[in-house]
């Protein structure tokens, strides 16, 4: 885990990284005093353009605030006079239709008693106006106090009103309420925002957050205008407030509240940004972080193009030089580096003295290691014809003698000799002398043993399946010498197995079963009932020595009609150079890579 880390931060040892860090550590100090005092003004410039917003949003709520303020005040009046003609319906009903009739604010006023049935209001003279069920009446009841609400549709007058509620009280004994109801139309002509601000509206909601009045196009878009997800009664939390949220629409827009009428109303200001300028000081922000940036930009960009020139250029040709050399190019010295500064062109010059002996040492090397091959060949070669000289004696032995018994032994002989002539054949032939490719010698063995010792017209069958396999010689020999052992025995026992047409086989196998680890396999076809020939046991005796000399385990066994053995060996590791030289390149020397 660590080591991949390590490799992934390789980059911070570049020349290149290493000094824009320490460019950008010297600049930081000034780029951090330009940004701080950038963001300053900036604040300070969204500060006063928010303590305007505020003051355009109490403005433009002036003429509702003071309407509203005159009907508490008023229902406050009223309130004396309501106590004294509570007996008296008429005289009481008299008193409320002569406020509102000399007034155009107005569209209802009255007191309603507790049980909401009222005698004492501007719609009767006297008689009894039940309330009860009225929108507003069940809003007092629910939390009695000083109450400014809407109601959708006024009980007299059929049309969407405000009504204020003010209690009203004896002694401490609350009898009821002064409600006096205004249209929700006047309130909104109230609303001015200014000339120039088509996307501004207001909205008024009471204390309990429930809207008083939009602006005048905002009764069928009301959720256009206030902030997605956000409860009106939240914004009560501070005397004034600015902020900006997206609307039920998505559009993003600027947020103001200001206390219309202290604790019970308060007016919404919403601002789309493009009206109110809002997105200069996005600009302003953005630039106050891009221009230090940009300035720490092209300051590395000048020091680091500097360096590349006078340092990284050359260094990056000394490189390519090095990795050429480290893949095998040997035909030549790597020129001196002639217009490199001193400190770079001593070291090319060292390089290219390094370079010389090494080739000059190489060449030397490998004339050596080419006599030596030859030599070892040579002598494999002559191995390989002297087994194949003793196997061709042993042959013409045989044909002189009539004794099967004493024929079959010279055979068997001859097979082992023959098999060792393989090895050795295969030695001198290999590309590298220390290692042997186990599955083609094998199959040479089979099939120069099927060759010699089955008859062209049998009907024996054989299979192979055999993968490709690197051995060492001394693991290599042995193997060879089981399989020759083993796979005469397949071809001295191999019968048809009874109750089937089928002829007789023999199947040999090799594979890598995991890691380190291979499998040869050597089955014939047997017949149970048949009389088995005894052997000499010498077979079986060599197999077990080979078997041990490959630090393995065999195991023979009858499974169904055919007769089985398994050799389960430790494969020795190879040398590299039989597997093919691997070159890694790297950019940049790092521990343990290597070229």
């Amino acid at each position: 885990m660590f080591r991949r880390i390590s490799d992934r931060l390789e980059f911070t040892r570049r020349l290149g990284f290493r000094l824009g860090a320490l460019l950008s550590v010297a600049i930081l100090p000034l780029g951090l005093i330009s940004l701080i005092q950038n963001f300053n003004l900036v604040s300070e410039a969204e500060r006063g353009f928010e303590i305007a917003l505020l003051g355009r949003t109490a403005s433009a709520a002036a003429g509702e605030r003071a309407l509203l303020q005159s009907a508490l005040g008023s229902a406050d009046a009223l309130g004396p006079a309501v106590l004294e003609s509570l007996d008296r319906p008429q005289v009481c009903s008299d008193l409320m239709r002569n406020f509102i009739e000399p007034s155009a604010t107005y569209v209802f006023a009255g007191f309603v008693p507790l049980n909401g049935r009222s005698t004492c209001n501007s719609a009767s003279r006297g008689e009894v106006l039940d309330l009860s069920l009225s929108e507003g009446f069940k809003t007092f009841m629910a939390d009695p106090g000083t109450l400014v609400t809407a109601v959708a549709s006024g009980v007299i007058t059929r049309r969407p009103v405000i009504v204020v509620m003010q209690p009203l009280y004896r002694d401490s004994e609350m009898l009821g309420y002064i409600g006096l109801s205004l249209t929700s139309e006047l309130l909104r002509s109230t609303h001015t925002v200014g000339n120039g601000n088509d996307g501004a509206r207001i909205v008024t909601f009471n204390h309990r957050g429930e809207i008083l009045t939009a602006g005048k196009d905002a009764a069928a878009s009301i959720d256009d205008l206030l902030p997605r997800n956000v409860p009106l009664a939240s914004l009560l939390s501070q005397p004034e407030t600015t902020f900006r949220a997206p609307t039920g629409s998505g559009e993003t827009r600027m947020f103001t509240v200001v206390p219309a009428v202290p604790d019970l109303v308060y007016a919404l200001g919403s601002w789309s940004p493009r009206s109110v300028g809002a997105g200069l000081f996005q600009i302003s922000r953005f630039g106050a972080v891009t221009i230090p940036i940009a300035l720490w930009l092209v300051s590395l960009a000048v020091a680091y193009f500097a360096v590349f020139r006078m340092v990284l250029r050359h260094i990056n040709v000394l490189r390519g030089q090095m990795r050429r050399f480290a893949i095998g190019n040997r035909s030549e010295p790597p020129p001196v580096l002639s217009d490199a500064p001193t400190e770079i062109c001593d070291v090319s010059q060292t390089f290219h003295n390094m370079a010389r002996i090494l080739i000059r040492d190489e060449e030397a090397m490998e004339e050596a290691v080419v006599e030596k091959t030859v030599l070892l060949k040579e002598v494999h070669h002559r191995v390989k014809n002297n087994l194949q000289l003793i196997a061709s004696i042993i042959n013409m032995q045989s044909r002189m003698i009539d004794d099967p018994d004493a024929k079959r032994v010279l055979r068997s002989v001859q097979d082992r000799v023959a098999a060792l002539a393989t090895i050795y054949r295969n030695l001198y032939q290999a590309e590298h002398l220390d290692a042997v490719e186990a599955g083609r010698l094998v199959c040479d063995i089979i099939n120069q043993m099927v060759s010699a010792s089955v008859e062209p017209a049998s009907d024996l069958r054989i299979d192979t399946h055999i993968e490709t396999l690197t051995l060492l010689p001394d693991q290599a020999v042995p193997l060879s010498l089981l399989a020759t052992e083993a796979f005469t025995n397949a071809l001295k026992y191999a019968r048809p197995a009874p109750g089937r047409d089928d002829a007789p086989w023999v199947r040999v196998g090799l594979k890598t079963v995991a890691p380190g680890r291979a499998l040869l396999e050597i089955a014939n076809s047997i017949d149970r009932n048949a009389d088995q020939t005894e052997g000499t046991g010498l077979g079986s005796q060599l197999i077990e020595a080979f078997t041990t000399q490959l630090k393995g385990q065999a195991t023979a066994q009858v499974e169904a009609d055919s007769f089985v053995l398994r050799l389960d060996f430790v494969i020795d590791e190879v040398n590299a150079l039989a597997e093919g030289r691997n070159v890694v390149l790297t950019s940049a020397a790092r521990r343990g890579a290597r070229h």
